[in-house]
């Protein structure tokens, strides 16, 4: 007797990465060889076009093309698009509808299995949305799968698109280092790093500085430490003692010890759904005191979307990995589990992981932060605790990606009225 088959969805949702469509590739790959999933729909921008039908089919744009999905799964970017869009409480009547809407739509559609590609934001949605299922009385399957270059999702040892933009991060400060050397007149480089609550990437930043000949920035700056700008300064005047040319990682989220974000003067206050301030503006605040208090030359940047849009440097690692979480996602809920997020955990001995599903309830709306063990003493750099664990995401060569016209070649899912094509 042949087995009954229902259909899929899958989103994508929170800021991209280089890696997101890798994943969205394993879950489209896993959806290909199962024989519980008739159809896999693409919702275009996450939860938003779940909410206005706006969907593709992804099992007939793929299969039998397997050279157009590898190169999907080298596209940076969302392919689907994201949104970011908070969901009311199940148990809130008054804006009940959303759920009206959402349940009416998986009906339709015939969908049992739902997949969504995101960060901690993410994790809310699938969240309420299996709790919703109970209120509704259906029988789905509902999976966090995860994505974040922030690498701040708790339950798991780390996140696909995490390791390509720690690549990506820690080649540019290195090249960052090598020009501004070239000069005998004394500078301040400041490099502003995403980060809101957490110091992964910057913890990246700082991974050049452990290797031999100190190829990385003299100091980082995290935001799992109080800071302090006279300790900043006293940083760079103690460097000068050394050398001419100083140059500096920190977190965009590094806040004073009143809890006040460095960068926060020079912002407009103005938050997202999820009650998250805008932030970026911590390197200029400290490039105008560096200029005040130093009076030497000082310049600030931040490395914002390209830290993670640039697939030409994505993680093999990184990349491998992303397509086995979206397989993974699709074989935990032809088994049965729902409301769980695929978490990574690592083995104790040479580098090696499994994949787990974990409920979402002891994960959703928290943050994992940079350990203890993994800053400095001085709070101002990484240990080789650190080194070692972010080593084995990054090592070795970046995927091999075709080029056209001499720049990388993308897959596109276009989304129109009358039809949707790649």
């Amino acid at each position: 007797m042949s087995e009954v088959k229902y259909n899929a969805i899958v989103g994508q949702s929170g800021g991209p990465t280089s890696a997101i469509n890798a994943t969205l590739e394993g879950v489209i790959r896993g959806a290909l060889d199962s024989c519980r999933i008739s159809s896999l729909y693409g919702a275009f921008n996450g939860v938003e076009g779940m909410l206005n039908d706006s969907i593709c089919n992804l099992t007939d744009l793929f299969v039998d093309r397997d050279d157009e999905l590898e190169l999907l799964g080298k596209t940076p970017g969302a392919a689907l698009g994201s949104c970011r869009i908070r969901l009311p409480d199940v148990d809130d009547v008054q804006r009940r509808e959303v759920y009206d809407t959402l349940f009416a739509f998986f009906k339709k559609h015939d969908i049992k299995y739902f997949f969504y590609i995101g960060g901690n934001d993410s994790m809310d949605t699938v969240m309420k949305l299996s709790r919703a299922m109970k209120y509704y009385g259906v029988d789905m399957r509902f999976i966090g799968v995860p994505k974040t270059i922030d690498n701040d999702l708790c339950g798991t040892d780390h996140t696909p698109g995490f390791g390509s933009a720690a690549k990506y991060i820690a080649s540019t400060i290195s090249e960052i280092v090598r020009d501004c050397s070239v000069y005998t007149v004394r500078s301040v480089t400041i490099v502003e790093i995403m980060g809101r609550d957490a110091g992964w990437l910057t913890a990246a930043a700082a991974y050049p500085s452990l290797i031999e000949n100190g190829r990385g920035p003299d100091y980082a700056y995290f935001p799992e430490r109080p800071f302090s700008i006279d300790d900043f300064i006293s940083d760079i005047k103690s460097a000068f003692k050394r050398k001419t040319s100083v140059v500096v990682a920190l977190s965009e989220g590094i806040r004073f010890s009143n809890g006040r974000y460095v960068g926060e003067s020079a912002q407009s206050g103005a938050a997202d759904v999820f009650g998250h301030k805008y932030l970026s503006g911590a390197a200029k605040v400290l490039e105008n005191e560096v200029r005040a208090r130093l009076g030497c030359k000082v310049r600030s940047f931040d490395l914002s979307l390209t830290q993670r849009c640039a697939g030409h440097m994505m993680s093999e690692r990184d990349r491998t990995e992303s397509i086995c979480v979206g397989r993974e996602a699709v074989s935990f809920a032809e088994n049965g589990e729902n409301g769980v997020l695929v978490c990574c955990e690592r083995s104790s001995g040479p580098y090696g992981i499994t994949f787990v599903p974990k409920d979402i309830e002891a994960i959703a709306n928290r943050v994992k932060r940079l350990p203890d063990n993994f800053i400095n003493k001085n709070g101002n750099g990484i240990t080789t605790e650190c080194f070692e664990y972010i080593r084995p995401l990054i090592e070795g060569r970046s995927v091999d990606i075709p080029y056209e016209n001499g720049i990388p070649k993308h897959c596109i899912i276009k989304n129109t009225n009358k039809s949707r094509q790649i």
